[in-house]
């Protein structure tokens, strides 16, 4: 999820009332839920960079059991250098633990995915629940903080009750995404398999802001159709795309796209892409493989989800047979 829809996770546990464990409760919990995302420095050094490292190191099992302890450490340490305000060890190594969980569980309800088990494996786990910028979560989670706020500051008992409201309807609203979501997938696959259409898998993604349309992609075999459906209706198709297979798993794929793919940018794309597709363009005397992955880009002119690979002469010749 997006850093803002993180940082309102971990303000509405510091007002559902965990901040009052320790001194820096709320500094601590806010931190925490956007402290994986120190990944994202790895984007200084390029897009193929941020695609190997992002949701990997830093949010998985191995960080998440470190992160706490380091984030305890440096808190408590900054209290008693600078704020002298009594920040206690143990308190905030769980408020640590909860802000720092917040994270990867949130990243795995979008498409994009996280990889829970770095640096064991590199495998990614998908939710396909919600749009990675969703508006209808910051609206939910953003009253329960506003108002748990201004209801403390007036002096209510209470004030904890917007906030841990907002958490369980933020929780049902997730789950009920899950669920729509999972739905339109199997209508759909009923659908083209009562059509004579092979699915082999189907990704049924979240959009923004219309929780009941899904936008499609089918996995036929040999290539890709994509459409869109929404909640109780009928696949709409919007095309056919080609299919990125391994070269081993298909003799005649375009030399082209053979000599691109084993570039090293290339290889690191076709890694973190769920639905790879491509296009040859060949206009000008120059030859450049556009690699799309369906999940975000129709075209290859997407500003994410793409990457253009220049292919020179000696790298198709190379690549043609004897």
């Amino acid at each position: 999820m997006d850093n803002l829809c993180h940082t309102l996770v971990g303000a509405a546990l510091a007002q559902s009332g965990l901040k009052k464990r320790s001194a820096l409760g709320t500094a601590t919990l806010l931190i925490a839920a956007n402290l994986p995302d120190v990944d994202a420095i790895s984007l200084a050094w390029g897009s193929g960079a941020g695609l190997a490292f992002r949701r990997g190191w830093t949010h998985g099992v191995l960080a998440l059991a470190v992160w706490p302890f380091l984030l305890a450490g440096l808190m408590v340490g900054y209290d008693r250098l600078v704020s002298h305000r009594h920040a206690r060890f143990r308190p905030l190594v769980l408020l640590a633990a909860i802000g720092v969980l917040s994270h990867p569980l949130l990243d795995l309800l979008n498409t994009y995915g996280v990889r829970w088990l770095m640096p064991f494996s590199d495998r990614w786990y998908y939710g396909d629940t919600l749009f990675i910028v969703d508006v209808w979560a910051w609206l939910m989670l953003g009253t329960g903080v506003v108002l748990s706020l201004r209801w403390e500051r007036r002096g209510r008992t209470d004030w904890h009750r917007p906030a841990r409201a907002a958490l369980a309807i933020a929780t049902t609203y997730a789950a009920g995404m899950f669920a729509l979501g999972r739905l339109t997938a199997s209508q759909a696959r009923f659908e083209l398999r009562a059509a004579g259409v092979p699915v082999q898998r189907i990704l049924a993604s979240p959009v923004p802001v219309t929780p009941f349309r899904r936008d499609v992609v089918v996995d036929e075999g040999d290539a890709y159709l994509v459409g869109e459906m929404r909640t109780g209706g009928n696949l709409q198709g919007t095309g056919h795309w080609p299919k990125r297979m391994p070269p081993d798993a298909n003799d005649e794929e375009d030399p082209a796209v053979s000599a691109a793919a084993s570039t090293a940018a290339a290889a690191t794309f076709l890694s973190w892409a769920r639905y790879p597709t491509y296009v040859v363009d060949r206009r000008g005397g120059l030859t450049v493989v556009h690699f799309i992955d369906l999940r975000y880009a129709r075209a290859p002119e997407a500003r994410f989800g793409t990457l253009a690979v220049p292919v020179t002469n000696l790298q198709l010749a190379a690549r043609l047979p004897p």
